[in-house]
């Protein structure tokens, strides 16, 4: 039996895959439609972690002059001999990937850019003594790579003029036009405005961009990629032969991210089938123009431990690859309003908004209505269809996102909690004296002030556990108690057991869910009943505590139910 490829799990370089034997899904169609839908300027944005530089790195060893044509054998663009004839291999290629120009100032960004262009420039290092260049073109190539004490000394104007001028010494010395690529294109306006410099950097890039794209002569065509459409007013301003490419163009929908046929594909391969359904409910999820997409980078990541281990369970690869900032941010600002939507997104429910696909990096937080569209253009959310009068139907794309939310949701709601702390010493104080009436108050208040992150299409046990967070997120803040949670004890595992400052004290907690509000009292005294059959209260017998107290809680949605019992000795 033939070896399995390997995956190509966090690898970008399209020649690395194509010669070293990676797996690899033919994205090479972006090649042909790129060719066949002519356009001067064309700016993709997808998310991050959707194979746009793998995408960018393959245009590259396509087009560029000396390129190794068995890279692409096989492939779909093969079969178009008549593209492979014209531009295989035919043009010089100025490749930029940004996602590295950031720092803390913009002197730091700044020379990170400078020292990434300048090192492209080094690559075309045969034009410093050629014969094809007049002595000041190879002066002013020697200004894009000059160093002293090993640091780049572009000044501002070799720097703005550079992508411009390394297309047309390029130009001289092939007599052909220039392809550029810029991967990225907008991460050093996200790190700028995050560190408070963004109108510098929005003016360098203007200016760069702007020779390059918008009056060179030299350029045969471009292709940008980024999360964020930047408002083309603020950084292409005069570009007009400008082709925007975003996640709701039907144009090039399956060219980035992985279709199901491909991820079922994939799964044969690796005689893997029988896990689709779990991959699709985690990495699904997404819509580009008229294409359901899967997350690339999960499903690379998750077969590869599936290769490995079978049995695994899915986790959470694309979130842990970047801070969640975005999300962080809209949960700390949500008003009532947005609270009740984030509860409906959580819960699988679409909500309607007018989404804005052009905006400036400044403009995001003049209302939390922009970070919508923000959420929706960088894969946080995605659109379950459009009304009639054309807002977008928003939905969390997929199990592993909606962690996100339920991640940032708990870490605020604990925040927000230990913010306010006369009233849990109160709710502390009342658990001990066993005064229910109080501790139904302070629960039933804190549930409705907050933002819930019960899914209402959870089983009852999922349910359970998320109010289970909840309650112990509560407790844990006393620092006199020794709060435990799920705890072996009896004949089972109790849901929270408590030993308070008092050594003859002792809390137990059972929590249980409800159907419906009337099944509160009920649920209540089940868990009562639980405790007592199942003897979770010699956990704290059995450490010397005899005066004990049982809590049976019960919860339906934004309300809860508490029933109190003093433990008795018959017991």
């Amino acid at each position: 039996m033939a070896a399995l490829l390997k995956l190509p799990v966090g690898i970008e370089d399209f020649r690395e895959i194509r010669r070293l034997g990676f797996y690899y899904i033919d994205k090479t169609k972006l090649i042909e439609q790129l060719l066949d839908n002519w356009g001067k300027v064309n700016l993709f944005t997808r998310p991050r972690r959707f194979g746009k530089t793998l995408n960018m790195s393959m245009l590259r060893y396509f087009f560029e002059i000396g390129a190794d044509s068995t890279l692409f054998e096989g492939l779909n663009i093969s079969q178009r001999k008549d593209l492979v004839e014209e531009y295989l291999g035919k043009f010089p290629v100025i490749f930029l990937t940004l996602k590295g120009v950031e720092g803390e100032t913009f002197a730091k960004a700044k020379a990170k850019l400078v020292k990434l262009v300048a090192l492209e420039a080094e690559r075309f290092h045969f034009l410093k003594d050629s014969d094809r260049l007049t002595e000041n073109e190879k002066a002013r190539y020697g200004a894009l790579v000059q160093m002293s004490s090993g640091k780049y000394l572009m000044d501002d104007e070799t720097l703005e003029a550079a992508l411009q001028t390394l297309s047309e010494l390029l130009f001289h010395y092939y007599g052909q036009k220039t392809i550029i690529l810029i991967d990225e294109y907008d991460v050093p306006l996200d790190k700028a405005y995050q560190n408070g410099y963004y109108q510098e950097m929005l003016s360098l890039l203007r200016a760069l961009f702007g020779d390059a794209l918008k009056t060179n002569q030299f350029l045969q065509f471009a292709v940008l990629t980024g999360c964020l459409r930047v408002s083309k007013e603020s950084i292409f301003t005069g570009l007009n032969n400008f082709k925007v490419l975003s996640i709701t163009d039907v144009r090039f929908d399956e060219q980035f991210g992985f279709t199901e046929e491909e991820v079922s594909k994939l799964l044969k391969t690796y005689h893997l089938e029988g896990h689709l359904p779990e991959i699709k409910e985690w990495y699904d999820g997404y819509h580009f123009g008229a294409a359901d997409i899967y997350c690339p980078w999960d499903v690379i990541n998750h077969v590869d431990l599936l290769c490995k281990n079978p049995t695994a369970m899915p986790q959470c690869y694309w979130i842990n690859t970047s801070g969640n900032i975005l999300v962080k941010n809209f949960i700390t600002r949500a008003n009532k309003t947005t609270q009740d939507e984030i509860e409906r997104l959580v819960a699988g429910e679409p909500i309607e908004k007018n989404v804005r696909l052009e905006l400036t990096y400044d403009e995001i937080d003049n209302s939390i209505e922009n970070i919508w569209s923000v959420l929706f253009t960088t894969g946080y959310l995605t659109q379950a269809g459009i009304t009639d009068q054309g807002a977008y139907k928003l939905v969390i794309p997929n199990k592993e996102v909606k962690e996100v939310y339920k991640v940032q949701i708990q870490e605020w709601f604990d925040k927000k909690v230990r913010a306010n702390t006369e009233q849990l010493t109160f709710l502390w104080k009342s658990v001990e004296e066993g005064n229910v009436s109080s501790i139904e108050q302070y629960l039933n208040r804190t549930l409705s002030n907050s933002i819930s992150v019960f899914d209402t299409k959870a089983p009852e046990k999922e349910k359970e556990s998320s109010y289970h967070t909840f309650l112990v997120g509560l407790l844990i803040g006393n620092t006199n108690w020794v709060v435990r949670s799920n705890v072996e004890a009896g004949e089972g595992f109790a849901d929270i057991i408590i030993k308070p400052e008092n050594p003859d004290a002792g809390i137990v907690f059972e929590l249980k869910y409800s159907k419906d509000i009337s099944g509160l009292d009920k649920a209540c005294a089940k868990a009562i009943e639980q405790i007592k059959s199942r003897r979770y209260y010699e956990y704290l017998r059995n450490d010397g505590r005899h005066d004990i107290t049982l809590y049976g809680i019960a919860f339906y949605k934004k309300r809860c139910k508490v029933v109190v019992e003093k433990r008795k000795e018959e017991w």
